[in-house]
């Protein structure tokens, strides 16, 4: 009986393990996300960034974050917080995140909408740790819809 019981616990560890695997970062550049934004890996969820695409030069641009979790479920922004600090072109700005409905957070900072943007999330839901996650939303990635790498829910 032990034998059994170690191997359903091994055989249980692999199959949490390769679904963790298949959420990881560059897994989610290769799917489409629903609000064209890019999507990242934050502990339980997935938070989607959504940035100002052009004009090309720094200026006042809103900053909009989505949260679902890891089945693309909408996850209510009610009560949450959160903050983008952004990185473009050597200037750094910084945006309150505040909920905007559903499940988005929104805010606006002055920057650079280039693709070497780099911005860092951080989302706080009420009674939950605060989540991270790091995206380059408007850098080159693989095309949207590819495969499924063996992604499964």
């Amino acid at each position: 009986m032990r034998h059994r019981n170690t191997a359903t616990l091994l055989l249980g560890l692999a199959v949490f393990a390769a679904a963790a695997l298949a959420h990881d970062d560059a897994w989610l550049d290769t799917q489409p996300a629903p609000n064209g934004g890019q999507q990242r890996m934050a502990g339980p969820y997935h938070l989607e960034l959504v940035v100002a695409k052009a004009p090309p030069q720094a200026g006042e641009h809103p900053v909009v974050v989505y949260v679902t979790d890891h089945a693309g479920k909408e996850v209510a922004t009610a009560g949450a917080r959160g903050s983008a600090t952004l990185l473009a072109g050597g200037q750094k700005a910084s945006a309150a995140l505040l909920p905007d409905g559903g499940n988005r957070l929104k805010g606006a900072a002055r920057y650079a909408p280039t693709p070497d943007l780099k911005v860092v999330v951080s989302v706080t839901l009420p009674g939950k740790p605060a989540e991270q996650a790091r995206f380059t939303p408007l850098a080159a990635r693989p095309a949207a819809g590819g495969s499924d790498g063996g992604h499964r829910h």
